[in-house]
């Protein structure tokens, strides 16, 4: 595998409100978040032009932090991101914490209940 190569390029993200998603998405992640409808669905799509990115699919069953954990890279913010958590609905799970020569993470819920790490380099 290229090291250009993302390990992890699109994820689905079940969200309760929509709303309150797009929000909580567009201000930890500091990417814009924009609404799309696609036979009738509405749903809401964040990334960039190259495929990587995620969309947040709204879903009446409940939402559960499940076993998977999914890394978000901050760009240098995540102490930053992380302030912004409670703010947005969020709940920090595990506080940011060194993860030896790979950089810091945090662990969070987010303002829906699905389970996550903030990620940045050790220079954050």
């Amino acid at each position: 595998m290229s090291d250009n190569v993302p390990l992890i390029n699109w994820v689905d993200i079940q969200v309760n409100d929509l709303n309150r998603a797009m929000d909580f998405y567009e201000k930890v992640l500091m990417l814009p978040v924009q609404i799309e409808r696609f036979d009738g669905f509405e749903f809401a799509v964040f990334g960039n032009s190259d495929g990587q990115g995620g969309c947040l699919i709204p879903s009446k069953k409940p939402v559960s932090s499940g076993t998977h954990l999914m890394y978000f890279n901050v760009h240098g913010r995540i102490r930053e991101a992380l302030a912004l958590v409670p703010e947005l609905g969020g709940k920090v799970e595990q506080d940011l914490h060194p993860i030896g020569t790979y950089g810091l993470r945090a662990i969070i819920l987010d303002s829906e209940g699905n389970r996550f790490a903030l990620h940045s380099g050790l220079d954050s």
